[in-house]
């Protein structure tokens, strides 16, 4: 079996794949203080109800925008899996161009996504990616990763309208019963609900016009099934987009 993990600056995800088959996924909260003892712990907790032990799994790739995480990630895999976990990064096989003007500028987690869309669904693709921050990746035909767009993410922008703003206090995150709001929190949840719809229709829209050609939009991340299916932009609703994509890398880099 393979362990993907990919880490956040606001969730961990994990995965366990069987060949290409994925069994189980589990999201957590990130914690930077979190030792790899305790991590560990974490994870056999939830392989036990699933019937999983910590042998059965062989493998292990890791995606990480958590510089911190990533040495408490290898302690823990190897201490506990008895594995050298592979970490997505400079230096690794992808399969794809990344066609950026400095390529280890970009995320482990973008490339996971632009290699999944594209084996997935093919190309021309655009991978919107609603997680701390919500980004915008662009593969092309051929597949290769052209760039993007990043944005503040809706959390990280909700908290920020909450500190700033004396009279403002936070509400959830849900789509509103109208847009036009009759209180305080309801009109909150409008502006940053259909924010958030029009600014992704229109960078969508404006990255199609650059693109030239009939583009499949995938929306992924933890909050792509409240966003996704608002969005008359996008095509497919693939919250799990990532641990597919770190699952073709590893294959790319040890199977033949």
């Amino acid at each position: 079996m393979l362990l993907t993990v990919d880490v956040g600056n606001t969730n961990i995800v994990l995965g366990v794949f069987q060949g290409k088959k994925l069994l189980v996924h589990w999201r957590l909260s990130t914690n930077h203080y979190q030792t790899s003892d305790e991590f560990a712990m974490v994870i056999k907790d939830l392989f036990e109800h699933q019937g999983i032990k910590l042998p059965d799994i062989k493998m292990i790739v890791v995606s990480c925008v958590v510089p911190p995480l990533m040495e408490i990630l290898e302690s823990m895999s190897e201490k506990y899996f008895g594995i050298k976990p592979l970490i997505v990064g400079p230096g690794i096989k992808t399969g794809v161009r990344i066609l950026y003007e400095n390529p280890k500028e970009v995320g482990a987690d973008r490339i996971a996504n632009a290699i999944a869309v594209y084996e997935k669904y093919g190309g021309p693709a655009i991978v919107v990616d609603f997680g701390t921050a919500t980004t915008f990746d662009a593969v092309s035909e051929e597949g290769d990763y052209l760039g993007g767009a990043i944005a503040p993410g809706i959390e990280i922008s909700t908290e920020a309208l909450f500190q700033k703003a004396a009279r403002l206090y936070r509400v959830e995150i849900e789509k509103p019963k109208s847009v036009i709001g009759k209180n305080t929190a309801t009109s909150m949840q409008s502006g940053i609900f259909y924010g958030f719809i029009g600014q992704v229709e229109e960078i969508v829209q404006r990255m199609k016009k650059e693109l030239g050609e009939p583009v499949m939009v995938v929306a992924t991340g933890g909050l792509a099934e409240l966003l996704g299916k608002e969005c008359r932009s996008v095509d497919r609703i693939d919250p799990l987009l990532t641990l597919e994509g770190l699952r073709i890398i590893y294959e790319t880099n040890y199977e033949t």
